[in-house]
């Protein structure tokens, strides 16, 4: 069994950022921007019409759709979203009813 180094402790194997990844922000944007640019001076850039986004937007709903568990899952945090800010709103409501009892308000 081989001993850990002090140089490959608490580092996984192969998640050094390389190519692309490596850079910064500004630079990848750039980038990208120019090969955008090409595209479209080339015409071979696509772009969306409305319909055609529609349609995508609809197909990509279906699929995901189907899968009654994520369903299922995202239909329970809505519901525990929506509980849980309307007991902060009712614990709101309470307090503020409450100071002004306290201050000698709602004769």
């Amino acid at each position: 069994m081989a001993s850990n180094t002090s140089n490959d402790q608490g580092k996984p194997k192969g998640t050094a950022k390389r190519g692309f990844a490596a850079m910064d922000e500004a630079t990848q944007r750039a980038i990208a921007s120019k090969g955008g640019q090409a595209a479209h001076q080339k015409g071979t850039a696509h772009e969306f019409d409305s319909e055609e986004a529609r349609r995508a937007g609809q197909k990509g709903g279906e699929a995901v759709s189907r899968d009654r568990e994520h369903m299922a899952a995202i239909g329970r945090k809505g519901g525990e979203s929506r509980q849980s800010a309307a007991r902060a709103n009712a614990e709101k409501n309470r307090n503020a009813g409450s100071e002004q009892t306290a201050k000698g308000g709602n004769k």
